[in-house]
This record gives C-alpha cells, structure tokens and sequence, in this order.
C-alpha cells in the first residue's frame, strides 16, 4: 500500500493564512475539517501551518505525510446513520519552534497571514512569569504568541492591516479573555511599550469561543477498514462523531473574512457566547449527569441504552424538553433544535459510552450542570423539576454503594463526599440521609435544605428507590 503523501494523491495547494497552534486529534478533526470545508465550498482558498506547541509533538508525523490525512465522521443526521471518510489537504507543513524558531518567526513576516487558532489543552492559557522575549521560543503558549505578535509588529511598522484575528479553542470558558490577558502581562512583563499594546488591541482581535465536538481519535478498532477503502498508508487517520459547533464571540464583519456560514457549517459569530455556553452545560452536560445513575440504577449501562429505552428515555426527554431547556433563555426553536441534535449524539451507534465513566465526581457536576436549571425552574413554574430532583435522588443512591446484581457500586468523587454520603447511609434514616447531603456545604456552597421543597422531595424519591428500585420510580414521572 502507497504512503500518504502529494506525491500519491491529488491534493490541492493553497496560500498560507492560518497559524494552528496544536496537531492533535481535536484540531484535525474539527477546525481543519471546518477550514476544508471552507476552501471547497466558500472559495477561502487557505492553508493551515501548524505550530507544535511543545516540545514534543506529531509535526514530524505530519510532515512525513505532506499535512494529509484522513476524518472519519460516525453518527446519526437527522437519525439517519453516516460512516464518512475525507482526506484533508489544508494543512501545508508542521513547524517545531523548539527546533525552528526563526522559521517559526518568519511566519509573522508573511503579509497574507490572518488568523490565529489554538487548542494547547486548558493548561495552554497560563502566563508564566519566567518566560522571555529573548527564549528561542518561550515556554507558555501566550508567550510564544506574543514573541510573534511583537515581530510581526515590528515587520510591519504597526501597519493597522497587519493583525491577527486569534480564536482560541481551548476548553475554559471565555478562552479569549484569557488568553488576552496573558498576552498583555507579557507586554508588561517585557516592556515591549506603548505603541505594540495599541497595535495588539486595535489592529488584532482576541475572540472567546465554544467548541463541540466529540473526537475519539486513531480509530483502532476500525483502522484496516479504513486502510481498505481509502488505499493509501494513513497513521494520522483521526475519527469523529457528525455533531458539530463553534461559536465565535466576535463581530459580524468577521464572517466576512472567515465565511464558515457560506460553506453550511455550525459555526456561528455572536456577541456573547455565554447564552451558548449555558446551552451545551445545560442541555448535553446536564442531562448526562442525571440520566447516568438513573440508567444505571435501572439496569443500563450505556447512554444509548438508555436514551433509546421506552422508560428511561421517556426520562430524558423530559429533563431536557420539559424542565432544563425551559430554563434558558436563546429562541425556543434553536434550543429544541440543539437538543433534538443532542439526542441524536446520545442514542450515536458507533460510541459505547459507560455511564460509569460519566459519574465520576458526580456531585460537583450536578451542582454546575444541574442545580441552576432546578432553581431557575423553580423560580418559574413555583414546583420543582422532579426529573432533575430524581436525577440528585439517584446520585445519592448510586453512592451509597452495594451491589447491582452481581457487580459492586463503587462511587468515585473526593473522598470527603464519599465518607459523608457512607456515613448517613450507615444511620438507616432517609430523612437524615436527605438533610445530611442537602445540607453539606462543602459540596454545594449553601445549604439547599433551604431550597423550599427540595429536601422532602428527594427524600420521597430515596424511599421509592429502596422500596420499588428505580426502574418503578421513574415509571412515576414519566408518562
């Protein structure tokens, strides 16, 4: 079999435009998928230079194969099944900074360059105080962003034209502001001066962004399938689910310059991506939390199981349609749509996924994923969401341990929670057990005993979990 290189397919060339700090699965499969798409179908006519963020890397992987690779899509559209292979030319070359740093320079010397984009994981975005201008390069990413910034300043005179639009993919949220402040610490930090810091926060823009997309990665399992069908010798082939979605905080004329929206893709430039934020915490991250011990205390053991169960599916759609998405505040039409998309990424064929591995630290997810959507309800409708109060109620069962069948409960969460919840378990008294874990501070920053209804709720749910087992229990809220 041939080796992936320009040599042994066609690929396209295009003028270089885009400066990626990361090679990893994620920006592969996302971004230079975004940007491809862009080029096929939006006349972008771009390509990709990516920059290995540390040390060590895959730009040499990268470079053996010309930037080629292949993304293999899997999931459901519109609940029909998709099993996708594309080969993606976007990428021109790799470059180590650590090992080509003028090469690396030069990058700001290109005129046509104009746009910045990132995802070196959430630990990225640091400043560390002992980086320098003069490290060939610095060790933290917003430094070695400055360093270019500063020499492209410098290429240009401070030409107004000559900036940077920098869209950070990391994974913390408002990612942009972040990052902005680190690279004006260095600013500081370096005395680079008065009229550099105008440029950057005139002439450059540092947008906050959201980004979804699930990303597994090498597909192991399927990889001489693979192979098979696309005849050449991959090893950067990367594997992603259908689901898609970037949001830009930036201003419309951005589009203009990055035209995502004309290739037909979920990218979307807002002025705030906090509503959005909420949205993907509330609808995707919310309804995992609860419907996992639910499940799993019903005798499921996957997401799929469970959302395609006529009981616990039932319970799902009614977390997320009749109690969580009423809590947000974007148009009805795009949140139904979103979690419509959500469902489809829940019930995806190709993705077992454990709901075991979802509760891992189960508590301080629900009380950022769950517990402001059941205030927010409450304050709305004047009763409380029993879907999410069952979903606390399972939680508190889940981890009092035993056995489900012949397998054994093992909670996994800080072991301050796990002593407290072993502990109240070990009265024999609901009620106590209800208060004790309502009114654990620690764990939720208040007392939500005071929440009006809250603890006798879950304390109902708790005996009907120990009389009748879970299954019975949702069968009580769900029609």
């Amino acid at each position: 079999m041939k080796t992936l290189n320009r040599q042994n397919v066609q690929a396209n060339t295009y003028p270089e435009r885009i400066i990626q700090f990361g090679e990893g699965n994620f920006l592969r499969a996302f971004v230079d998928w975004i940007v491809f798409n862009m080029n096929q179908k939006a006349g972008f006519n771009s390509s990709v230079v990516v920059v290995q963020p540390i040390d060590k890397g895959m730009v040499d992987m990268l470079n053996a194969q010309d930037g080629l690779y292949h993304v293999n899509l899997q999931g459901l559209d519109e609940g029909k099944e998709v099993d996708s292979i594309q080969l993606i030319d976007v990428i021109s070359r790799g470059l180590n900074p650590y090992a080509q740093f003028d090469e690396y320079l030069k990058l700001a010397e290109n005129p046509e360059m104009r746009f910045v984009i990132s995802n070196t994981t959430e630990a990225g975005i640091a400043f560390d105080p002992a980086c320098k201008l003069e490290d060939k390069p610095a060790k933290s990413y917003p430094g070695k962003l400055t360093q270019l910034l500063y020499h492209r300043f410098k290429t240009f005179n401070g030409a107004a034209d000559k900036g940077f639009h920098i869209m950070p993919c990391e994974l913390i949220f408002h990612n942009g502001v972040e990052l902005k402040k680190c690279i004006e610490q260095y600013i500081e930090l370096w005395q680079l001066g008065a009229e550099f810091k105008n440029w950057f926060e005139t002439a450059c823009g540092v947008y906050p962004t959201l980004v979804d997309r699930i990303v597994p990665g090498y597909p192991k399992d399927t990889i001489d399938q693979i192979l098979e069908k696309v005849q050449v010798e991959d090893k950067l082939v990367v594997k992603g689910e259908i689901f898609h979605l970037w949001v830009i905080e930036a201003p419309a004329s951005l589009a203009a310059e990055f035209p995502a929206d004309k290739a037909g893709l979920n990218v979307l430039f807002v002025p705030s991506e906090k509503p959005y934020h909420e949205r993907k915490v509330t609808l995707l991250n919310g309804p995992h939390t609860v419907l996992s011990p639910v499940g799993y205390l019903s005798g499921l053991d996957t997401v799929r199981e469970i959302v395609e169960d006529e009981v616990t599916g039932k319970f799902v759609r009614k977390v997320m349609f009749e109690e969580l998405l009423s809590t947000l505040d974007l148009p009805q039409e795009e949140l139904e749509a979103f979690a419509n998309a959500v469902l489809d990424r829940f019930r995806n064929p190709f993705v077992k996924h454990f709901v075991t591995s979802i509760m891992l630290n189960s508590f301080p997810k629900f009380k950022t994923r769950d517990l402001p959507g059941l205030k927010i309800y409450l304050e709305r409708k004047g009763v409380l969401p029993e879907g999410i109060v069952l979903g606390l109620a399972g939680i508190i069962a889940y981890y009092k341990g035993g056995k489900r069948g012949d397998v054994e409960i093992v909670p996994n969460d800080d072991a301050a929670i796990v002593d407290l919840l072993k502990n109240l378990w070990a009265t024999g008294s609901i009620q106590k057990v209800a208060e004790g874990v309502m009114g654990a501070e620690f764990i939720w920053g208040e007392d939500l005993n005071k929440v009006p209804g809250l603890t006798s709720k879950v304390a109902q749910f708790l005996a009907s979990i120990e009389e009748k087992g879970m299954l019975a229990t949702v069968k009580t809220i769900v029609r």
